[in-house]
């Protein structure tokens, strides 16, 4: 060990991305309400984005960067408004509210007994002997089907939905809200008015999630950022020829191109800045790429947008690295400036170390956990070259990996953040503080397109399903072009129009087509891909494409094995139990 590296220090950037996609159905014409198809928004509201606000309350020394997508954003303000008004266009939240279950019709009781089960039953459902009741007699009588599951009475849902919400609730809200643990000690026989105190509490919790995330930018604790807007891969919706960057082999959409790519991405950047600094009172220093995904023309477009910092996965520097003689393990502790885009630092996530969180620790008691991750970070340090400052990046979702902790991670964060706080020489800070040291960014002549999937961009392009994904959005797009050429459209159909496309190009859509995931989660998504295309065709004044009548995941086979080595590099899910 060097006499600096004794003496020197370790910079630590935790970034916790808070992202899903646009769950609600829009409806077919302008004036539709949008009714959310997937509770996932509101679920992981109370659940994750309260408790990861709960864990930096209580320890107020540690700093990190938190990032919203403004998808995710919209859909928050639409919840805390259904709460408001009391008129729930979430048809779980309307069943949680409705007094009388025992006159609900037979698509509501199929619903609930789908909808209310979805969790990762080892930590949400085992640990809870009432919840586990529930499931074990839908069990026993779903071996003779619907017959037997009509003998299900009113009680029987109401106890359903409100221990669904129950284990849904975030660990914080459990220790301060009195109401949680006295539903949770009543156990069965809970009535309206249990179901309409939990909601109240529900209505609460998610209606603090965005000013509490404010409050802690305004006092300097976290650095707030955000992503293009609706989480586009925007390397592959300007050019589709940068799969083949890391796979050369990689098949590609029948479309050459996206059909004006680059004005897209440029709207949903601009669109980002916009949605951030009116809910947060101040632009974004960086962002987030979607899923990690860069390329050197995004690189060098979000330099000319003024963005000063991105960040991205380990994988891509590597395959940007090969062939140099960099040491592949230290590169991602500096920053990064791309040779062609000034002003933009970047920084890459350490992949061990993110998915020691993401995959491993739940399984290892809480300061076990946290004081390895110490451990490993004093490691890093030690061995810095002398003079050196590492800058370690631990990147992934902030909201997907608690439900394999006990207890939501509560005691993971507790002893984690209470070490770091006192650590010597283990800095938490954020990237826009970096760039304020006056650091100077390695250069990097060269970028190999890719994400923090594998380095690659695999999971969003090269499959048939995914590929004819694309076409299909090229082929809107073209339609939202003509259309808008001919002027046909009064300003507010535009504006439906744009925001509709803006919605399509998703990263998300494409991340679900394959055979690698659950063919019933493959399914829902793809039902509301298909039925968007539809949407912005009839905004346009155009009829649908008889191919969007069509699934796209057609034949889709899960394999668990497959879904869950698929999905490592990411957020993984036993997806049979477990919400996006």
């Amino acid at each position: 060990m060097t006499a600096s590296a004794m003496s020197g220090k370790l910079d630590l950037v935790f970034l916790w991305h808070m992202h899903q996609p646009d769950y609600r159905d829009h409806g077919t014409g302008v004036a539709d309400e949008a009714r959310f198809v997937l509770p996932w928004v509101y679920l992981h509201a109370v659940k994750d984005y309260a408790d990861m606000a709960a864990h930096l309350e209580r320890h107020p020394t540690i700093r990190c960067v938190v990032n919203y997508v403004p998808v995710l954003l919209d859909q928050i303000e639409d919840y805390v408004e259904q709460f408001a008004s009391g008129e729930f266009r979430d048809p779980l939240l309307r069943l949680l509210t409705t007094p009388d279950l025992d006159s609900i019709d037979a698509a509501d009781r199929q619903f609930l007994l789908e909808a209310c089960f979805r969790s990762n039953h080892s930590s949400m459902l085992a640990p809870f002997p009432h919840y586990k009741r529930l499931h074990d007699l839908f069990l026993t009588l779903n071996v003779d089907g619907g017959a037997a599951l009509a003998y299900l009475s009113g009680d029987y849902f109401s106890d359903l939905l409100t221990w669904y919400h129950l284990v849904w609730t975030g660990e914080a809200e459990r220790r301060s809200n009195p109401l949680i643990p006295a539903l949770m000690s009543k156990g069965e026989g809970f009535n309206a008015q249990d179901r309409a105190q939990l909601a109240a509490a529900y209505g609460k919790l998610i209606s603090s999630v965005i000013p509490r995330f404010r409050a802690l930018a305004a006092r300097g604790q976290i650095e707030l950022s955000t992503t293009p807007e609706t989480h586009p891969l925007s390397p592959l919706l300007l050019d589709f020829k940068v799969a083949r960057e890391s796979q050369p082999d990689a098949p590609l959409p029948s479309a050459a191109a996206y059909p004006g790519g680059q004005s897209r991405v440029q709207a949903h950047i601009a669109a980002a800045v916009v949605s951030h600094t009116a809910r947060f009172d101040k632009a974004p220093t960086g962002m987030w790429p979607a899923e990690g995904a860069i390329s050197g023309a995004f690189a060098r477009q979000l330099a000319s947008a003024g963005v000063q910092w991105i960040a991205s996965g380990q994988g891509v520097l590597s395959n940007s690295l090969a062939g140099s003689d960099i040491d592949p393990h230290r590169a991602p502790y500096h920053p990064w400036q791309l040779t062609g885009a000034p002003g933009l630092t970047l920084f890459f996530r350490d992949e061990r170390l993110s998915d020691l969180i993401g995959f491993d620790y739940g399984k290892w008691h809480g300061r076990d956990a946290a004081s390895h991750l110490v451990g490993e970070l004093e490691a890093i340090r030690t061995s810095a070259p002398e003079g050196e400052t590492p800058c370690v990046g631990i990147i992934l979702d902030g909201e997907n990996a608690w439900e394999y902790y006990p207890y939501n991670g509560y005691y993971f964060f507790d002893d984690l953040y209470a070490l770091l706080s006192e650590h010597p020489y283990i800095n938490t800070t954020t990237y826009a503080d970096v760039l304020r040291s006056l650091r100077v960014p390695k250069q990097l002549p060269h970028l190999t397109a890719g994400s923090w999937v594998y380095g690659s961009l695999s999971t969003w392009i090269g499959d048939s399903q995914k590929n004819r994904a694309w076409d299909l959005l090229c082929a809107a797009k073209q339609s939202y072009d003509m259309v808008f050429a001919s002027g046909r459209l009064n300003a507010e159909m535009s504006a439906l129009a744009t925001r509709q496309l803006a919605i399509c190009e998703s990263s998300d859509w494409f991340w679900w087509f394959g055979d690698y995931n659950p063919a019933q989660a493959v399914e829902s998504f793809d039902l509301l891909f298909r039925h968007n295309l539809s949407r912005l065709y009839r905004l346009l004044l155009l009829e649908p494409p008889v191919q969007l009548d069509i699934p796209i995941s057609a034949g889709n086979q899960s394999s668990a094995a497959t879904s869950g080595s698929m999905r490592r590099a990411t957020e993984s899910h036993d997806e049979s139990h477990v919400s996006p």
